[in-house]
């Protein structure tokens, strides 16, 4: 999965007052797009060293000890040989190392943040960035603004030797994927699994399991995967809003996605491989 890094480490302990040097990574964005150049196949990052040095920069986190920051200066045009592309264009068009890659779906996630919050929600003032934590302080009100992270589930739906394979309605994913949804408030991760397979494809489903989490930056989630039984009636009834395909497919059916990033993808080949949790 994209997380799996190992053996590089991305360290996202808070370094209050940290400045970027020679060689640290900048993660600069135009819209909802990255600055990027592709060398030899391979996705590069603009250096400090490549920028002038009055632009303002917020530290986000280490990646094998190279700083990553964030350009304050939002929408610079950029640096001869480099252009702005979105995350999903880097992933299919130019790819990267694993590490380079979970660099910067994390970082985006921060950098979403911290965008987000310019103003304070609960009087309208503008916010301040903490020098002491990784927090966004209003000084009019006092509030004080914390990193989003959004929990959602991924279920693996089982009937028997086949699982449950889903197509999004509306996107641009040719692939297979599970039943997939955010956890309401008041709402157990379990309740979420049941609530968002029933409302998807109108099944019941029982002996609820958890199996893996994943960090998904792109959309600041923590996705935490189950598997689950369906529980009687085992014909699909769509959402047609949310979904345009909803089969059974059994394990030796089962095909893998474009790349082994996604805890989706793992939770296919788990069940393909019959190594699921029971």
């Amino acid at each position: 999965m994209i997380h799996e890094i190992q053996p590089h480490k991305l360290n996202n302990v808070f370094v209050a007052g940290r400045k970027p040097a020679a060689g640290d990574i900048v993660i600069c964005v135009k819209e909802d797009s990255l600055m990027v150049s592709e060398l030899e196949g391979n996705v590069k990052f603009p250096t400090w060293q490549e920028l002038p040095e009055t632009l303002d920069y917020q530290y986000l986190f280490s990646l094998d000890k190279q700083g990553v920051f964030y350009l304050l200066q939002e929408g610079r045009e950029p640096l001869p040989g480099f252009t702005y592309k979105t995350l999903r264009e880097i992933r299919y068009e130019i790819g990267a190392p694993l590490q380079l890659m979970y660099m910067m779906y994390t970082a985006w996630h921060l950098i979403c943040w911290y965008r987000d919050n310019r103003f304070c929600g609960r009087c309208g003032s503008h916010t301040r960035h903490s020098t002491r934590e990784r927090a966004l302080i209003c000084d009019k009100c006092g509030n004080r603004i914390y990193p989003r992270i959004v929990p959602a589930v991924i279920a693996g739906v089982i009937w028997e030797d086949k699982i449950l394979l889903t197509k999004y309605a509306n996107r641009k994913m040719s692939f297979y994927a599970l039943i997939a949804g955010f956890t309401e408030i008041g709402e157990t991760l379990e309740e979420c699994v049941a609530r968002e397979v029933m409302e998807e494809t109108g099944l019941k489903v029982k002996n609820i399991r958890y199996y893996k989490s994943q960090p998904w930056g792109s959309v600041q989630d923590l996705i935490m995967g189950f598997y689950c039984d369906v529980d009687g009636d085992t014909h699909i009834h769509i959402d047609k809003s949310e979904l345009k395909e909803g089969v059974w497919v059994s394990r030796a059916e089962i095909e893998g996605q474009r790349d082994d990033w996604s805890l989706t993808n793992q939770m296919m080949m788990t069940f393909k491989a019959g190594k699921e949790p029971h």
